[in-house]
């Protein structure tokens, strides 16, 4: 994992051990409405862990996908890179000479 998205996982992982805290927690509670809660927050969980699982399969999958194009097309990678880094340097030094 990155720097930028382990401090989110961190974070992710645990709000999740919090739902379940607290889950854990109204366990002995009784009540309509807390048991609502209950499936609601327990379905929740799985769900946020299914898209968690499918965004990572996606950004994996991606990363591959460029990773083997700049390999097979260097020089064209390297030019883009230069023209985008072009471009952004242009328009920051544009907004930074109107301030």
């Amino acid at each position: 994992m990155s720097k930028e998205t382990h401090p989110i996982s961190e974070h992710m992982g645990q709000l999740a051990e919090d739902a379940r805290a607290l889950m854990a927690a109204t366990a002995d509670v009784a009540g309509e409405k807390v048991g609502d809660a209950r499936k609601r927050l327990a379905a929740a969980l799985d769900s946020g862990r299914e898209i968690a699982g499918n965004v990572r399969d996606k950004v994996v999958k991606g990363a591959k996908a460029a990773d083997e194009t700049v390999r097979a097309n260097p020089y064209q990678a390297i030019a883009i890179g230069i023209g985008v880094g072009a471009l952004l340097g242009y328009l920051i030094g544009r907004r930074c000479s109107r301030d």
